[in-house]
């Protein structure tokens, strides 16, 4: 029955429909096994169940929320009423228990907040590098045997995220405590990096940082009110309009402007590695990512080929090498596994590198070092990246008079619909005859 005076002491069993037809400021109570058990309506209309009873240890009248209806049925209050029986027949007071569990949860977050005072933006990052994007192994507590746990990305992923981050995210808010990382301080890293050309750098840094914060937002390593300040400086920088993507290029040097880059070259502000990694370019076609990755053992000198693996679309393939080519290669000093060992003993020099050292070039009066005039970025010609490299020597084959599918082969890029399923020749001889057809026209553009 309904009641608003609490004196009232008749009791009826509670129903669905009894509940729904409730007035406000009333309550109605249970009976039988069920006793204990109340319904209250606010002035609101908002209705609740509840469990009065005396607590087993000082015999004091209390009560404990157990839901709201109707998210909770009658019967889901019913069962919950009778764990809160048994515990209390237990000696345990349900009341008190919440009122533990509440203190219990206060103290694990003032725990967690005093972690998180000295949890630095890097350790971030490594957190999400090691458990996520890496290969991990892990001790099997049956065999005692180290396990291997692949990592969400293949080998090459893994390095270029880790290159990635590191390069920028951890050396510019590597030191600060992650959750004192502000909007601000992302969008000014990231403005940086835009300044120095890289555009497409700075789309990635912004992307890994951002999941780097989810995957420790999911580990409930801040606050629950905490904001990714990664997302927020993207929701940002997309009002302001800010590409962190290029076009699709288009760039392509004429015989006068390679003959110019080629002059320029040895006096550039370059070092003599990347020299190196932009005549091989130049000469093959290849990207500069793969050519910065060459390994002696993947050179075949007797064959003059480089067998190229885990290419960009995740096939091998062999790149023939011009006779020019080849000696240039043998021309230089073995120092290590790679052909170009970056300043990490065992480390190859990355892509990235090329932009940088470009960037420097176009902007002397931002270092903190002097350059000479024949150092500085070519400005004679218009502006061109390394990677343009690859689609001039596409484009100069088909000036040459090169086969398209040959001249396709030549960039490794796979054949497209009913070719790629039926023609699988490789075109390997036909690829060293035009290479070397292309090297004897670098030739005479520097004679």
């Amino acid at each position: 029955m309904t009641v608003k005076d609490p004196t009232y002491t008749k009791k009826v069993a509670l129903t669905a429909r009894a509940i729904e037809k409730m007035k406000p400021e009333t309550f109605l109570v249970d009976i039988g096994e069920n006793e204990g058990l109340r319904v209250n309506k606010g002035k609101t209309g908002l209705t609740s169940f509840s469990y009065r009873f005396r607590s087993p240890i000082d015999n004091s009248l209390k009560k404990v929320k157990i839901g709201t209806y109707p998210d909770m049925s009658l019967a889901e209050a019913r069962v919950e009423l009778q764990k809160m029986k048994i515990k209390r027949r237990a000696g345990i007071c349900p009341s008190q228990e919440l009122k533990d569990q509440k203190e219990q949860k206060k103290i694990e977050q003032e725990k967690r907040d005093e972690i998180n005072t000295q949890f630095t933006v890097k350790e971030l990052i490594d957190l999400y590098l090691i458990n996520v994007i890496e290969d991990r192994y892990v001790l099997d507590s049956k065999t005692g045997s180290k396990k291997l746990i692949p990592g969400a990305r293949k080998r090459k992923g893994q390095d270029e995220a880790r290159r990635t981050l590191y390069g920028d995210a951890v050396r510019v808010l590597g030191h600060i405590a992650a959750d004192q990382v502000t909007r601000k301080d992302v969008v000014n890293m990231i403005s940086e990096i835009i300044e120095r050309g890289a555009n497409v750098q700075a789309g990635r840094v912004l992307a890994e940082l951002t999941l780097a914060y989810d995957y420790c937002i999911g580990l409930e390593k801040f606050k629950d009110d905490f904001a990714n300040p990664a997302l927020l400086a993207k929701s940002s920088l997309k009002q302001s309009r800010v590409k962190l993507t290029h076009k699709k290029g288009s760039r392509v040097l004429s015989d006068k402007e390679i003959k110019k880059v080629l002059e320029w070259l040895p006096t550039s502000g370059f070092s003599e590695k990347l020299r190196h990694i932009i005549r091989i370019t130049l000469w093959t076609g290849c990207r500069t990512g793969e050519v910065c990755e060459l390994k002696w053992a993947d050179i075949d000198f007797e064959k003059s080929t480089w067998h190229l693996k885990g290419s960009k679309n995740g096939t091998d393939r062999y790149v023939q090498l011009s006779k020019q080519c080849l000696e240039y290669i043998k021309a230089l000093s073995r120092e290590s596994d790679f052909l170009f060992e970056s300043r990490i003993k065992g480390k190859a020099i990355t892509q990235k590198v090329l932009t940088v050292y470009k960037w420097q070039m176009r902007h002397p009066e931002k270092l903190s070092y002097a350059l000479q005039p024949e150092q500085l970025w070519l400005s004679e010609i218009q502006d061109w990246s390394p990677h343009d490299l690859r689609r001039t020597v596409r484009t100069g084959l088909s000036r040459l008079s090169c086969p398209a599918e040959i001249a396709e082969a030549v960039l490794g890029h796979s054949k497209k619909g009913i070719q790629g399923t039926y023609n699988l020749h490789a075109y390997e001889k036909e690829c060293a005859e035009w290479l070397q057809k292309w090297a004897a026209h670098l030739d005479v553009l520097l004679s």
